[in-house]
């Protein structure tokens, strides 16, 4: 299977993965032949990109971060979750649901095999804040254990995150998702989502004091020019440093009511390039290390002119995947050629093209 921008998709393609909408339902199944309608209702599902099959990538393995399983119990919990607050009741919150979901995402990433590669999820978040926690909630365990965490602290971490714009509950839907720039009044109310969300998460006995923080401390910096207080290095506590990483890295690479995604790669590069400003370099480098800046089934050009897929991934080498050649400029090679770039120092890629 291969990754396609829905802009390029031709009639007659079939589908390798489901579409699925936030609540995980399948919109369209894998299996599912691509006409002229169906391509048109992706474009008005705001899907941008799709796996779809190809004999040529037929041995290509994709496994999601995490079940549809524990997804859909994830959105169920943050959905639960918002009907308290908006109901008032932010004191009596289900702390053994928001327990219960992390665990499952926990026990999906040690079972998995190829945690760099598989990030890229074939899902239309219509409902952004529920989809950006979850999303965000996987990278920072997968950054956590990559730094050795016990179980214990990925839950205690976990949770945090997963809660960690509970606060944005409390700031007007109309200023969240506003599509012109902010005033400075508006991006004010914006920065209270922190202090808003430590504060309901304080109100739940069962909530960790260090799971709490995560919610107040996600938007600081390295450098002290974060917010609400400005901390600095190692008075942000590691949850939210971590937090921190996840959190914008997963912002960049999801489609805004104001914006494109970016590319993984533009995204990768931005956080490496605000190491020991806004990120710490411990995190950095654990997140450099262990998310693909090419996920598996992503389209390249590579510098020699060769074209085609990134099928596995180089676990210490992230940014150097194995790439299976399909073309050659424009015209299609007699044989695939399959492309260890770590053995090709000289190689590098040039373009990201889901075409």
């Amino acid at each position: 299977m291969r990754l396609v921008n829905v802009n390029y998709l031709e009639e007659g393609a079939v589908l390798a993965r489901p579409v699925m909408n936030s609540m995980c339902q399948v919109l369209l199944q894998s299996g599912v032949k691509l006409n002229a309608s169906y391509i048109s209702r992706l474009r008005n599902y705001g899907c941008e990109v799709v796996f779809i099959e190809d004999e040529r990538l037929d041995d290509v393995e994709i496994q999601p971060a995490i079940s549809t399983q524990t997804r859909e119990l994830a959105h169920m919990t943050l959905k639960q979750i918002t009907g308290y607050i908006k109901r008032g009741q932010g004191d009596v919150l289900p702390v053994e649901q928001v327990r219960t979901a992390v665990e499952e995402m926990i026990a999906d990433l040690l079972q998995s095999r190829d945690i760099v590669g598989n990030l890229t999820e074939i899902q239309v978040y219509d409902e952004y804040t529920f989809q950006h926690s979850i999303n965000t909630t996987v990278i920072a365990l997968i950054l956590a254990l990559a730094l050795g965490y016990p179980e214990s602290k990925l839950l205690e971490l976990g949770m945090g995150v997963l809660m960690h714009d509970v606060g944005k509950l409390k700031v007007p839907d109309e200023i969240l998702n506003k599509t012109t720039p902010l005033t400075e009044a508006e991006f004010d109310e914006i920065k209270k989502h922190t202090t808003y969300g430590y504060e309901i998460l304080r109100q739940n006995r069962d909530f960790s004091l260090l799971s709490s923080h995560i919610a107040f401390q996600h938007q600081e910096k390295w450098d002290g020019s974060g917010y609400p207080r400005g901390l600095k290095g190692t008075e942000i506590h590691e949850y939210g440093r971590i937090a921190a990483v996840a959190d914008v890295y997963e912002a960049l690479t999801s489609r805004r009511v104001y914006r494109s995604a970016w590319q993984p790669y533009q995204a990768f590069e931005y956080m490496v390039a605000n190491s020991g400003t806004h990120f710490e370099p411990k995190i950095v480098d654990s997140f450099s290390k262990n998310i693909a800046v090419y996920p598996t089934g992503s389209g390249v050009r590579l510098s020699n002119g060769l074209r085609g897929n990134v099928i596995r991934q180089n676990s210490s080498f992230p940014s150097r995947p194995v790439v299976r050649a399909l073309y050659e400029e424009e015209s299609p090679l007699l044989a695939p050629i399959d492309l260890n770039l770590v053995e090709h120092p000289s190689l590098m890629i040039v373009k990201v093209e889901n075409q």
